[in-house]
């Protein structure tokens, strides 16, 4: 007996060492380093504007074959950071933490880029996608460092009890459930209806199902009043953060389109001295 809980107590100790170095290796990108890696990037920006003035004109000119391929370079690093949110849904392997942390090295690198390719150029359209990359990165920082606090808090939120049930509200949740179990029947049939989250393999597989899946629940929401229980800034910065992401990747194309296809639009009757195919 005493032997065998020698061996038990040994296997804790091996299980234990094990966790706590599964842990120490996680590539966790913690508050502190966050703030030191877009306060770097800031002051970089910072710092080229500053030297600026006395730069080569290669470097002071948007189209230039370096700041060319800066811009490609940056447009390349943020179209990847905006993978980590299609990896995430994709049911990859990968380590949640380390897709977070190479999301905000990429961005912060990428956008540092971008910075460097504008030179300043905030009188042309284009520049909205500046000004879209300022608010991402604002939100961003505030979700992980405050609305990461605000989300906790409210997970450990001692809800009141229930109040007499509203029949009627009663009568239209179960409606909305039935429907939810019918579409998840053939969207996903070994999945709980309950715990099931669409991920990037149920829209390709049935994009109509899950959009119609997904309405539902938005619906359902609404009904039981789940957002209006946490502040509007924890409710919807999520959807702005996703909505400002497809707003610079539709702007980022638009941009690459019109300055390859249509530089003499772009020039709008000056010189067209960055690469490009048409001059429409």
């Amino acid at each position: 007996m005493e032997r065998r809980w020698q061996m038990r107590f040994f296997w804790r100790r091996c299980r234990s060492r094990l966790f706590l170095l599964s842990v120490m290796k996680r590539p966790d990108l913690d508050n502190r380093r966050l703030t030191l890696l877009v306060g770097a990037t800031v002051v970089a920006i910072a710092l080229y504007f500053l030297l600026l003035p006395g730069m080569p004109e290669v470097w002071r000119t948007p189209g230039s074959p370096q700041l060319y391929l800066l811009g490609v370079s940056g447009a390349a690093l943020l179209l990847m950071a905006a993978s980590f949110s299609v990896a995430k849904r994709g049911k990859s392997k990968a380590s949640p933490v380390a897709w977070f942390a190479a999301h905000v090295n990429l961005a912060c690198v990428g956008t540092l880029c971008i910075a460097i390719h504008s030179v300043g150029y905030m009188h042309r359209p284009p520049a909205l996608l500046i000004l879209v990359l300022v608010a991402l990165a604002t939100i961003g920082i505030w979700a992980r460092i405050y609305g990461a606090r605000r989300m906790a808090a409210t997970m450990g939120t001692k809800r009141p009890a229930f109040g007499t049930p509203d029949l009627e509200l009663q009568a239209r949740l179960r409606g909305l459930i039935e429907r939810k179990q019918a579409i998840l029947a053939a969207l996903d049939p070994a999945s709980s209806e309950a715990l099931f989250s669409p991920n990037l393999s149920h829209w390709l597989r049935n994009p109509a199902g899950t959009w119609s899946y997904l309405r539902l629940v938005r619906e359902e929401e609404v009904l039981i009043g789940a957002r209006e229980s946490v502040g509007r800034a924890q409710a919807y910065w999520r959807a702005v953060h996703l909505s400002l992401a497809a707003l610079f990747v539709v702007g980022l194309f638009i941009h690459v389109i019109t300055v390859t296809f249509f530089a003499g639009y772009v020039a709008d009757g000056g010189e067209i001295y960055w690469w490009h195919l048409t001059k429409w």
